[in-house]
């Protein structure tokens, strides 16, 4: 879908009531028998006039090429190719915060265990407690990640946004980061920053709330869920604007096995899949709504250079792309208001769908979907005992200076079996 010069070119198969493009003479008509050819009173051939006079006539001699000699049938449609910025700013501002999170993480003053500890304060929390080399939950859950209990009691609706800039670690941000740039800046390129960026906080929004009305324990963070909004666009854009496209039914297909492959590794445990699909709904329903584009005839009317007329007289979208508009447009209001009212008074989807955490995790022999994992680990640290409690994605300190060492085993059995 990408776009390589500042004009694009599509060449289709019109009906009869299509653009037909004559180029206007002195004196003279084109007939429909013969060629149309520039006269004396063609457009100018420098610059943009050039460029657009070119154009056309590339069209038209592809279209002879085809087998319609006796037409100049084109579709000429002269998209803005943006510059992308926002994307980027995206990117440096997810990688910013997670510095930010590191540093107060502070590893080193809590732990004596730190992976990478040459980096000081930056350095990484246990392997045991975050394999994804990144900070703690407990300074996760300050910096905003989506903690379903302070969203609904403390009243923090705000953790809803801010969740999708934190990421668990180096791996979780590398991956996310690196997906955005592949998807975000292509999308950036053709409908520009305002649409993109709108679509990109909706739909993180959007996998936050459907998060939270599922998965209720523990905390979440990433910006998976504004990924896979900007994925549903793709599919929804494609549909809103299929009569602009070749090989539409390969495009389709192609994204669609993307869509799937990326939701199924969501039912490996510790990905919130929930997120995943919330995300990539509400995308696929904003597409509709942001990335509906113009029919080519009624942009030729508007860009077809002076001294050409194009005969035709269509509206600016088909009714077709109105309805998906409105439809979307009512959806995503009731979906976002009916799913901010059950949050708020606590509603647990999961007691109204037996089967759907499923759609979160499947268990296998090989892997478990329990949701509660702890474990304890005792460190000396500065000739004081501390007891490390990790459980539910938080952890607790106890200090146990003193106490004997099966008296520490026993308190660290009992506090990790809740």
């Amino acid at each position: 879908m990408g776009m390589d010069s500042r004009i694009e070119i599509k060449v289709t198969n019109p009906k009869k009531v299509d653009n037909v493009v004559h180029p206007v003479g002195q004196g003279h008509a084109t007939s429909a028998s013969s060629p149309p050819q520039p006269s004396a009173s063609s457009p100018p051939t420098d610059g943009r006039g050039r460029q657009q006079q070119q154009a056309l006539e590339e069209g038209l001699r592809h279209s002879r090429g085809r087998g319609r000699q006796g037409r100049g049938l084109i579709d000429y449609m002269p998209f803005k190719n943006w510059v992308p910025w926002l994307i980027p700013g995206f990117v440096i501002a997810n990688v910013v915060v997670f510095l930010i999170s590191m540093f107060i993480n502070n590893c080193p003053k809590n732990s004596s265990s730190c992976v990478g500890r040459f980096l000081g304060r930056f350095s990484f929390q246990p392997m045991k407690e975050n394999p994804l080399l990144g900070p703690s939950a407990d300074t996760l859950e300050k910096m905003g990640a989506l903690d379903v209990i302070k969203v609904v009691h403390k009243h923090q609706a705000w953790r809803l946004i801010s969740c999708i800039w934190l990421h668990a670690g180096v791996f979780h941000i590398l991956a996310n980061m690196l997906s955005l740039l592949f998807i975000g800046i292509r999308l950036e390129q053709e409908f520009g920053f305002v649409r993109i960026g709108l679509l990109y906080l909706f739909a993180g929004f959007g996998g936050s709330l459907m998060s939270a009305l599922f998965i209720q324990a523990g905390i979440s963070v990433g910006a998976s869920g504004a990924l896979f909004g900007l994925l549903g666009s793709m599919l929804s854009e494609l549909i809103t604007n299929w009569t602009i496209y070749a090989n539409k039914l390969a495009a389709l297909l192609t994204l669609i096995f993307i869509v799937v492959i990326n939701l199924a590794v969501g039912l490996l445990p510790h990905v919130d899949n929930f997120a995943h699909i919330g995300g990539f709904i509400s995308g696929f329903l904003l597409g509709f709504v942001f990335l509906i584009r113009p029919q080519f005839g009624y942009i030729s009317k508007k860009h077809i250079p002076t001294g050409y007329i194009v005969t035709s007289n269509k509206p600016k979208h088909k009714p077709y792309q109105y309805i998906l508009w409105l439809v979307s447009m009512i959806l995503l209001v009731l979906g976002f208001t009916f799913g901010l009212i059950l949050l708020f008074r606590g509603v647990n989807l999961n007691d109204q769908c037996s089967w759907c955490h499923y759609m979160s995790c499947v268990p296998t022999k090989l892997w478990s979907c329990k949701s509660q994992q702890a474990y304890c680990e005792s460190i000396e640290y500065q000739n004081q005992l501390n007891l490390t409690c990790i459980s539910n994605g938080k952890s607790s300190i106890y200090n146990l200076s003193g106490e004997s060492t099966s008296q520490v085993q026993q308190l660290c059995t009992k506090l990790c079996s809740r």
